[in-house]
């Protein structure tokens, strides 16, 4: 009986703490601009994470500028911005030829104001991702990128 109490409790304590993967930010990443909360549980989580993979660390960094949107102080959103930036750039010189970590960094220089200076690299990227297009397999990214390349 109290084995049963005890894993009954564990139970209930592991599963009230959210655990995220890439996949739950993939399929969410499009409205976390808008979605606060959600925004800043799944950027606590990736921070949380200790992947050392180039996709999670651009996915941090497109976490984190988009966080800058939910920031109020003008000196933290920078600084949130900037580190985003640069944990994007740091993933793509890991793995230049990943075509979602491409995508990542056009979200984000789409939408950055022009200046912040991170808006270099969008024909480049929109047409590596159209000749690249076949390396993504998830059909939520692919859904992305036809409204991203729309736009």
């Amino acid at each position: 009986m109290k084995w049963t109490i005890f894993l009954l409790s564990a139970l209930f304590i592991f599963s009230s703490f959210a655990i995220y993967s890439l996949d739950d930010v993939r399929a969410n990443y499009s409205q976390l601009a808008t979605d606060k909360k959600m925004c800043s549980e799944l950027l606590a989580q990736l921070e949380k994470n200790k992947d050392q993979s180039a996709t999670h660390l651009a996915y941090l960094g497109g976490l984190q500028t988009i966080w800058a949107n939910h920031v109020l102080n003008p000196l933290s959103k920078l600084n949130t911005f900037n580190k985003g930036k640069k944990n994007i750039e740091q993933a793509i010189e890991q793995e230049p030829n990943n075509a979602e970590l491409r995508l990542i960094r056009l979200s984000v220089q789409k939408n950055a104001p022009n200046f912040l200076g991170y808006h270099y690299n969008i024909k480049e990227d929109i047409q590596f991702i159209k000749n690249n297009r076949s390396q993504i397999k998830s059909n939520v990214i692919n859904q992305y990128i036809e409204s991203l390349l729309k736009d």
